[in-house]
């Protein structure tokens, strides 16, 4: 901070230097014309010099102060969002922490999808089948949306969520007519949904098999 601050003074006193320099120079140069030339003459010039060095000076302290306002309001700036993202992230972990039960269900859900990529792999629908069950109106899939529906809150989670529910009917429906091509589709577009949904809303840490 110290090497900043005498960075900026510096750039601050530069123009004040240089005008200093020039009148340096200028009073060496025209001593031999003030003697032939009226004292009100050489006046003139010191004060037109010392007004231009002011200017000079006034211009870049203006400049300096200017650029200091700007980097302070982008810290506050900066600072709030911090704050707000924290909040944001407090509030979560308060709805996960007391969200054991929902949690449950996903952690069923994450063993179900691996027994039904396990069964497909293996041409075995009848055990996919039995795994999913006839419906998206199964109870373990209800319970599911339950979870989905009180964890989310963003625009991008509910996205995600939703096009898990529709990959999942899909799936389902897919393993009913022991369509295989389709069954790998729909299982691959409901566990890519699933894990960015869970990455999303930071339970990827609370979940085993992911």
């Amino acid at each position: 901070m110290a090497v900043l601050a005498l960075d900026r003074a510096l750039a601050a006193f530069a123009p004040v230097l240089a005008c200093s320099s020039r009148m340096s120079a200028e009073s060496a140069t025209s001593k031999a014309s003030v003697l032939a030339n009226p004292a009100s003459t050489l006046f003139v010039g010191r004060r037109e010099g010392i007004s231009a060095c002011f200017i000079a000076l006034t211009l870049s302290l203006s400049g300096t102060s200017l650029s200091a306002v700007l980097e302070a309001d982008d810290d506050v700036e900066l600072l709030e969002k911090v704050k707000k993202d924290r909040k944001k992230r407090l509030e979560r972990q308060g709805v996960i922490s007391s969200s054991t039960k929902e949690t449950g269900y996903l952690q069923e859900l994450v063993y179900r999808l691996s027994k039904v990529g396990r069964a497909i792999e293996n041409n075995d629908f009848s055990s996919a089948s039995a795994v999913l069950g006839p419906s998206s109106e199964a109870d373990w899939v209800q319970n599911v949306n339950f979870a989905f529906t009180k964890l989310t809150s963003s625009h991008e989670e509910k996205s995600e969520a939703d096009a898990f529910k529709s990959s999942l009917a899909n799936l389902i429906s897919s393993v009913d007519k022991h369509d295989m091509e389709s069954s790998k589709l729909a299982f691959v577009s409901s566990a890519s949904a699933f894990e960015k949904w869970v990455e999303l809303t930071g339970l990827l840490g609370l979940l085993k098999g992911l």
